[in-house]
């Protein structure tokens, strides 16, 4: 099954934000709320700026529909994706309601931490249901590793909800390894770990 890659657009958010929800729903219901979190999402992905913008994901395609998404950050975008945050949640929520969305978001950077310097991170990765298992998640990652690489950042690193076992140990057999097990005090949040992978090995 051999997928097609490209750049997120704008008009990729009806497939997208349901793949990038999925990638790690509990996380996103703390911080953003469940009832509102999608439409967030949605505004936000057609925008320009930040690391929810169509212009910071990629999408695989199957015969010309979109099955799979992610994103590949680096710490150079830090300040700017956390500026850029702030000012799409203050706009989506409000003054009152943001100050606790913005609270919980700085809570699950103690969990998922902001990428590490020297290292591309992936992340928001989601495979369209009833298509997991068939390799499609596996080339999206060698499609990232080999992007890291191009930009001259080999080794690579992703965190994993550890009620997710499927998918960590998808991660191991692409080369990953746990470094380290990120213990969760939030509410309804499951513990993560924190894995990498180093760069130089065949893809």
């Amino acid at each position: 099954m051999s997928l097609t890659f490209r750049p997120a657009r704008p008009d990729d958010a009806d497939a997208a934000i349901p793949l990038i929800y999925s990638s790690g729903p509990a996380a996103f219901d703390y911080v953003f709320g469940h009832s509102q979190v999608q439409d967030f999402l949605r505004q936000v992905f057609i925008g320009n700026s930040g690391q929810f913008s169509h212009r910071q994901h990629w999408v695989g395609e199957l015969e010309g529909q979109v099955v799979v998404t992610g994103t590949l950050a680096s710490a150079d975008a830090n300040l700017s994706n956390m500026l850029a945050a702030t000012w799409q949640i203050l706009r989506f929520y409000g003054v009152r309601l943001a100050v606790g969305v913005i609270h919980r978001g700085l809570q699950m950077e103690h969990l998922i931490k902001p990428p590490q310097k020297g290292m591309s991170y992936l992340a928001h990765l989601g495979v369209q249901p009833g298509l997991t298992g068939q390799g499609i998640g596996s080339q999206l990652i060698d499609y990232f590793l080999k992007l890291g690489c191009a930009r001259g950042l080999p080794k690579a690193a992703l965190d994993v909800s550890a009620e997710n076992p499927l998918a960590q140990a998808l991660y191991e057999r692409l080369g990953f390894q746990v470094i380290a097990q990120r213990i969760s005090t939030l509410p309804g949040v499951p513990d993560h770990h924190y894995m990498e992978r180093a760069g130089g090995s065949n893809f």
